[in-house]
């Protein structure tokens, strides 16, 4: 059976979709907007504080070109958690990967992928914290962030590093550097969400290559 590929775009990302049994999508941002929110992204705040600020920026270090999405915005309120959710694809159960740069922030420097995301305020998120060093899981119900797994590992401030989170069912399998950190399960979203990148309090950070296949 020949394989189908069918290159598409989502705000200035190049997206590669799969077979009939996955579809996988690759972004990289090199043809959108410096400065722009890409098309098919929206913005959105859990939590409380000031306005988020996403955006696409230059990073010549960046692992895919040299255009990156980033959250900017420097709100030192602890509980904040900007997101940038992607339209496509909802899906319960994949896979996500995606490189980032722990840029600057005094209260979090953190990085993360939500998935089965319903709303703002419901989902499941991974994040790596290059303050803490470590790597946790969590599900957010009504706003509020309930951890279920973790793991302590070095997360060095400033270098491009890749975070991975598979769900299926109830099981999820966190990696991080291309190493599985370990396994977890929960049964509390089990519906076909969307996917987002994700931050908290002051994180500035940036987002490159997000791959997602979904099966």
């Amino acid at each position: 059976m020949t394989k189908r590929r069918d290159i598409l775009t989502l705000g200035g990302a190049t997206l590669i979709a799969g077979t009939a049994k996955a579809d996988n999508a690759r972004l990289d941002f090199e043809n959108g907007q410096i400065g722009a929110l890409p098309s098919g992204v929206t913005a959105a705040l859990t939590g409380s504080g000031g306005p988020i600020k996403w955006s696409i920026v230059e990073d010549a270090g960046a692992p895919a070109g040299s255009k990156v999405l980033a959250q900017t915005s420097a709100d030192k309120t602890d509980f904040r958690f900007p997101l940038a959710i992607f339209d496509q694809p909802v899906a319960a159960d994949l896979e996500v990967a995606v490189r980032f740069r722990a840029v600057a922030g005094e209260v979090d420097r953190a990085a993360g992928i939500a998935v089965r995301l319903a709303d703002k305020d419901n989902y499941y998120v991974v994040r790596a914290n290059a303050l803490e060093d470590n790597v946790r899981l969590y599900r957010v119900v009504k706003g509020q962030r309930i951890q279920f797994a973790g793991a302590n590992v070095k997360v060095p401030s400033g270098a491009w590093q890749e975070l991975k989170l598979a769900a299926r069912g109830n099981r999820f399998e966190v990696s991080f550097n291309g190493k599985r950190l370990y396994d977890a399960t929960d049964s509390t979203f089990a519906s076909p969400g969307r996917v987002a990148l994700w931050t908290k309090a002051d994180s500035v950070t940036h987002f490159d290559d997000l791959r997602i296949q979904t099966f």
